[in-house]
């Protein structure tokens, strides 16, 4: 069917960040602070020293078949705006609708395509596994046609000289860092989006690189009918041509949204004359001061002249009760007959609530996607072989692929109990090794005969003792020795708290006082807290 592209609309986005206020390092429960906080739920940010206005009534607007730029200078808050639209972040206040109906967040981040700053790919992956995998866990789709599409999209994103190269990073060699930024979007936009959202696509790329992107979306959005949303830093003079309209953001605040064209205008309109040859985006980020000044200076103006109107008709007596409703009316659009004209085409763009796979398939897929990771480790193979035993052996592994993780679950690829199975499936083969290699010589001594193998394990154990110096008298000891058994078990810690008495003899001692207990948990507790 075809598709008419996804209009977004925001107005009125104000979002603060909120620091909070070191607590003391052993007060659980402050009843003044609790009494204070039901009182003021929602504290007034230019009252409150510790609140940072992140944005500041923001609105735009952004078509399909069209790319919309957010500039600004770094801290301006482009990065919070695409998280607030892509449903990352929840403002105080935002009415944000799509195609003219109010955004449902779980549903829009399945039919769009979010790419970070950062690339969070498996570097031992090639690209058309990564595009593959991806395309596995977001479409439900037989496998020669799902190979069909994602080698059409390679061939979109021109990576097919590297199709089968791995995607590196910095310790694995891999492929350029622009070809990886392609991959990024790739891995976006394979499940065929109708809102793609990019945050910084050319940071750290040159300027060649830099367009080959901008121009392969552009080419995107024109062909498919995409709706993109980018932030970019510093545009290029080609860049610049790319883009459909511009949004000027500034301190939390929006300056200007148009085309190019209309920027210029607006800057000659205040008094501002781009000089020739000079990059008309770069000088108005330049002249952003001035630009507020401008803005503030209208603002006041106006206002000035709303109250010296309304001043002169209530003297003269012409301020009527009619005028005072016709002043204050606001108009509300019906568009009733629209959703009903559009709920068809709606039902066929948004795809179902829900995931591609069900739980069993999900696991299927992220299982595959693990043993190839581990296989192409083989240096670590004997190092992991031996670190089978400790429990928290998954620790690094989940570190390494966190920021993938939450990146694939929040836009509804799979669910996390999939993750947690297909990551315990990987890993469940070496613990089983290790428990035959340790049940085996356990078996075979003890049920051919028990007192046989009761007895060589008696022996192992006793051995065990023998040799590490339990049954040798404290004076017969070296001193080095006492040294270092006086490190490990703490002998005058134990004296000093009344939890060690000295008989002569080495067997433990099982009358350890609570004094003793009370000093280890307060330790623990202070460097605790001093490295908290």
């Amino acid at each position: 069917m075809n598709r008419k592209g996804c209009d977004i609309e925001a107005t009125g986005i104000n979002y603060t960040i909120y620091t909070q206020k070191p607590q003391p390092p052993f007060k659980i429960f402050n009843k003044d602070q609790q009494v204070t906080q039901h009182q003021q739920p929602f504290p007034d940010p230019d009252t409150n020293p510790r609140a940072r206005r992140v944005l500041r009534e923001v609105s735009c607007h952004a078509k399909p078949w069209e790319v919309l730029a957010i500039v600004g200078p770094s801290g301006a808050g482009k990065s919070s705006l695409l998280e607030i639209l892509a449903g990352k972040l929840t403002p105080q206040t935002a009415s944000i609708y799509v195609n003219q109906k109010p955004m449902d967040k779980s549903r829009f981040k399945k039919t769009s395509g979010y790419v970070t700053q950062k690339d969070t790919l498996f570097p031992l992956l090639t690209v058309e596994e990564t595009l593959v995998f991806t395309a596995k866990l977001r479409l439900n789709l037989p496998s020669l046609e799902l190979r069909s599409r994602v080698k059409s999209l390679i061939k979109e994103l021109g990576l097919t000289h590297v199709a089968n190269a791995r995607v590196g990073d910095d310790r694995v060699r891999g492929i350029s860092g622009g070809e990886r930024r392609r991959v990024s979007i790739g891995v976006a936009v394979v499940h065929d989006p109708e809102v793609v959202i990019l945050d910084e696509p050319t940071s750290g790329l040159d300027s060649n690189c830099a367009f080959q992107i901008i121009d392969m979306i552009k080419t995107m959005a024109e062909t498919r009918g995409k709706t993109v949303i980018l932030s970019i830093h510093q545009p290029g003079f080609r860049i610049i041509k790319l883009f459909n309209s511009i949004l000027l953001l500034a301190n939390g605040t929006v300056l200007h949204q148009g085309t190019v064209d209309e920027l210029n205008l607006s800057l000659r309109l205040i008094g501002l004359e781009p000089p020739l040859h000079v990059n008309i985006v770069e000088f108005a980020i330049d002249s952003i001061e001035s630009i507020q000044q401008q803005k503030n200076q209208k603002s006041s103006n106006l206002e000035q002249d709303i109250i010296t109107a309304s001043t002169n008709r209530i003297t003269q007596g012409k301020f009527t009760l009619q005028q005072l409703f016709q002043q204050s009316k606001v108009i509300d659009l019906d568009h009733d007959h629209e959703d009903n004209k559009d709920q068809e085409q709606e039902q066929d763009q948004m795809i179902t609530d829900g995931f591609a796979n069900s739980r069993f398939f999900e696991a299927v897929i992220l299982t595959h996607r693990f043993w190839k990771n581990i296989s192409r480790t083989k240096e670590l193979f004997a190092y992991r072989t031996l670190q089978m035993l400790v429990s928290v052996e998954a620790l690094p592994v989940f570190l390494q692929e966190r920021e993938i993780l939450m990146k694939e679950t929040s836009c509804g690829s799979y669910r996390v109990s999939s993750y947690a199975i297909a990551n315990g499936l990987v890993y469940l083969p070496f613990l089983l090794i290790l428990a035959v290699l340790f049940a085996t010589p356990l078996y075979c001594a003890l049920v051919p005969n028990f007192i046989v193998g009761n007895s060589v394990i008696s022996g192992v154990i006793g051995s065990f003792f023998l040799f590490s110096g339990y049954f040798v008298s404290k004076q017969g000891k070296c001193l080095e020795y006492l040294f270092g058994k006086c490190l490990v078990s703490g002998e005058d810690v134990l004296r000093e708290q009344g939890g060690y008495e000295d008989d002569g003899s080495d067997a433990p001692k099982g009358d350890l006082k609570v004094p003793f207990f009370e000093f280890f948990w307060t330790f623990v507790v202070l460097i605790i807290e001093k490295s908290a």
